[in-house]
Protein backbone atom coordinates (compact mmCIF):
# COMPACT_ATOMS: atom_id res chain seq x y z
CA UNK A 1 0.00 0.00 0.00
CA UNK A 2 1.49 3.32 -0.99
CA UNK A 3 1.90 6.14 1.56
CA UNK A 4 -0.56 8.29 -0.39
CA UNK A 5 -3.27 5.67 0.04
CA UNK A 6 -2.69 5.59 3.80
CA UNK A 7 -2.24 9.33 4.33
CA UNK A 8 -4.19 11.46 1.92
CA UNK A 9 -2.56 14.55 0.44
CA UNK A 10 -3.18 17.75 2.37
CA UNK A 11 -5.66 19.07 -0.23
CA UNK A 12 -7.55 15.78 -0.09
CA UNK A 13 -7.36 15.74 3.72
CA UNK A 14 -8.75 19.28 3.88
CA UNK A 15 -11.93 18.08 2.18
CA UNK A 16 -12.45 15.14 4.55
CA UNK A 17 -14.44 15.44 7.80
CA UNK A 18 -12.09 16.15 10.70
CA UNK A 19 -11.86 13.80 13.66
CA UNK A 20 -9.97 14.91 16.76
CA UNK A 21 -7.70 12.44 18.56
CA UNK A 22 -6.39 14.06 21.75
CA UNK A 23 -4.10 11.16 22.58
CA UNK A 24 -3.74 7.74 20.99
CA UNK A 25 -4.97 4.98 23.28
CA UNK A 26 -2.35 3.26 25.41
CA UNK A 27 -1.93 -0.45 24.97
CA UNK A 28 0.21 -2.36 27.41
CA UNK A 29 -0.15 -5.45 25.22
CA UNK A 30 0.50 -4.98 21.49
CA UNK A 31 -1.45 -8.19 20.83
CA UNK A 32 -4.74 -6.80 22.14
CA UNK A 33 -7.69 -6.69 19.79
CA UNK A 34 -7.83 -2.90 19.88
CA UNK A 35 -5.02 -1.26 18.00
CA UNK A 36 -4.89 2.42 17.12
CA UNK A 37 -2.66 1.56 14.17
CA UNK A 38 -5.72 -0.12 12.64
CA UNK A 39 -7.55 3.21 12.84
CA UNK A 40 -4.55 5.12 11.53
CA UNK A 41 -4.46 2.84 8.51
CA UNK A 42 -8.16 2.84 7.63
CA UNK A 43 -9.68 6.08 8.94
CA UNK A 44 -7.54 8.54 6.92
CA UNK A 45 -9.22 7.32 3.75
CA UNK A 46 -12.51 8.82 4.98
CA UNK A 47 -11.51 11.24 7.73
CA UNK A 48 -8.76 13.74 8.45
CA UNK A 49 -7.33 12.75 11.86
CA UNK A 50 -6.25 15.75 13.91
CA UNK A 51 -3.74 14.32 16.39
CA UNK A 52 -3.21 16.74 19.25
CA UNK A 53 -0.47 14.57 20.76
CA UNK A 54 1.68 14.98 17.63
CA UNK A 55 1.38 18.76 17.56
CA UNK A 56 4.10 21.02 19.00
CA UNK A 57 1.29 23.24 20.33
CA UNK A 58 -0.04 22.83 23.87
CA UNK A 59 -3.37 20.97 23.83
CA UNK A 60 -5.46 24.08 24.58
CA UNK A 61 -3.81 25.98 21.71
CA UNK A 62 -4.23 23.02 19.35
CA UNK A 63 -7.91 22.84 20.24
CA UNK A 64 -8.32 26.59 19.77
CA UNK A 65 -6.90 26.34 16.24
CA UNK A 66 -9.28 23.52 15.28
CA UNK A 67 -12.26 24.40 17.51
CA UNK A 68 -14.60 25.57 14.77
CA UNK A 69 -14.01 22.62 12.45
CA UNK A 70 -13.97 19.63 14.82
CA UNK A 71 -17.32 17.88 14.88
CA UNK A 72 -16.18 14.43 16.07
CA UNK A 73 -13.65 13.05 18.54
CA UNK A 74 -12.15 9.57 18.91
CA UNK A 75 -10.86 8.65 22.36
CA UNK A 76 -10.27 5.75 24.74
CA UNK A 77 -10.79 5.17 28.43
CA UNK A 78 -7.42 6.64 29.37
CA UNK A 79 -8.28 10.08 27.94
CA UNK A 80 -10.35 12.32 30.21
CA UNK A 81 -12.91 14.38 28.32
CA UNK A 82 -13.66 17.14 30.82
CA UNK A 83 -16.01 20.09 30.65
CA UNK A 84 -12.96 22.32 30.08
CA UNK A 85 -12.01 20.35 26.96
CA UNK A 86 -15.61 20.34 25.73
CA UNK A 87 -15.83 24.13 26.18
CA UNK A 88 -12.85 24.49 23.84
CA UNK A 89 -14.76 22.61 21.11
CA UNK A 90 -18.00 24.51 20.39
CA UNK A 91 -18.72 22.61 17.15
CA UNK A 92 -18.31 19.12 18.64
CA UNK A 93 -21.29 16.86 17.90
CA UNK A 94 -19.98 13.33 18.52
CA UNK A 95 -17.56 11.53 20.84
CA UNK A 96 -16.66 7.91 20.04
CA UNK A 97 -14.73 5.96 22.65
CA UNK A 98 -13.10 2.57 22.14
CA UNK A 99 -13.85 1.63 25.75
CA UNK A 100 -16.95 -0.02 27.16
CA UNK A 101 -17.17 2.47 30.02
CA UNK A 102 -18.00 6.15 29.83
CA UNK A 103 -16.68 7.34 33.19
CA UNK A 104 -13.86 9.28 31.49
CA UNK A 105 -16.34 11.51 29.63
CA UNK A 106 -18.26 14.35 31.24
CA UNK A 107 -21.70 13.03 30.28
CA UNK A 108 -23.75 15.81 31.94
CA UNK A 109 -21.89 18.41 29.84
CA UNK A 110 -22.38 16.28 26.71
CA UNK A 111 -26.12 16.05 27.44
CA UNK A 112 -26.33 19.78 28.06
CA UNK A 113 -24.67 20.49 24.71
CA UNK A 114 -26.46 17.66 22.83
CA UNK A 115 -23.17 15.92 22.01
CA UNK A 116 -23.80 12.29 21.04
CA UNK A 117 -21.57 9.72 22.77
CA UNK A 118 -20.90 6.20 21.44
CA UNK A 119 -18.85 3.47 23.09
CA UNK A 120 -17.77 -0.11 22.51
CA UNK A 121 -20.73 -1.33 24.54
CA UNK A 122 -20.57 -4.96 25.56
CA UNK A 123 -18.03 -5.95 22.90
CA UNK A 124 -15.49 -7.05 25.54
CA UNK A 125 -18.00 -8.58 28.01
CA UNK A 126 -17.32 -12.24 27.18
CA UNK A 127 -13.54 -11.75 27.25
CA UNK A 128 -13.82 -9.93 30.56
CA UNK A 129 -15.99 -12.73 32.02
CA UNK A 130 -13.51 -15.37 30.81
CA UNK A 131 -10.65 -13.50 32.45
CA UNK A 132 -12.60 -13.13 35.71
CA UNK A 133 -13.26 -16.90 35.86
CA UNK A 134 -9.59 -17.58 35.12
CA UNK A 135 -8.45 -15.23 37.87
CA UNK A 136 -10.95 -16.78 40.30
CA UNK A 137 -9.54 -20.26 39.61
CA UNK A 138 -5.99 -18.88 39.97
CA UNK A 139 -6.74 -17.34 43.38
CA UNK A 140 -8.77 -20.25 44.76
CA UNK A 141 -6.25 -22.88 43.63
CA UNK A 142 -3.25 -20.62 44.44
CA UNK A 143 -1.70 -21.26 41.03
CA UNK A 144 0.25 -17.99 40.72
CA UNK A 145 1.31 -18.07 44.38
CA UNK A 146 2.64 -21.63 43.99
CA UNK A 147 4.41 -20.62 40.78
CA UNK A 148 6.13 -17.69 42.53
CA UNK A 149 7.16 -19.96 45.41
CA UNK A 150 8.63 -22.53 43.02
CA UNK A 151 10.44 -19.95 40.86
CA UNK A 152 11.93 -18.32 43.96
CA UNK A 153 13.42 -21.72 44.89
CA UNK A 154 11.44 -22.12 48.14
CA UNK A 155 9.97 -25.56 47.37
CA UNK A 156 13.10 -27.54 48.47
CA UNK A 157 13.23 -25.51 51.72
CA UNK A 158 9.54 -25.24 52.59
CA UNK A 159 8.32 -28.40 50.89
CA UNK A 160 5.25 -28.67 48.73
CA UNK A 161 3.14 -25.59 48.42
CA UNK A 162 -0.35 -26.19 49.90
CA UNK A 163 -3.13 -26.55 47.37
CA UNK A 164 -5.92 -24.02 47.40
CA UNK A 165 -9.66 -24.61 47.57
CA UNK A 166 -11.57 -26.79 45.17
CA UNK A 167 -14.80 -25.68 43.52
Amino acid sequence: MSPSSIHPSSSMADQLPQVLVLRPPKSSNPGTSFSFTHFETHLPQKFHLLKASESPLPTADFLAVHAASVKAMLCSGDTLITADILHLLPSLQLIVTSSAGLNHINLPECRRRSIAVANAGRIFSEDCADLAVGLLIDVLRKISAADRCTRAGFWPIRGNYPLGSKF
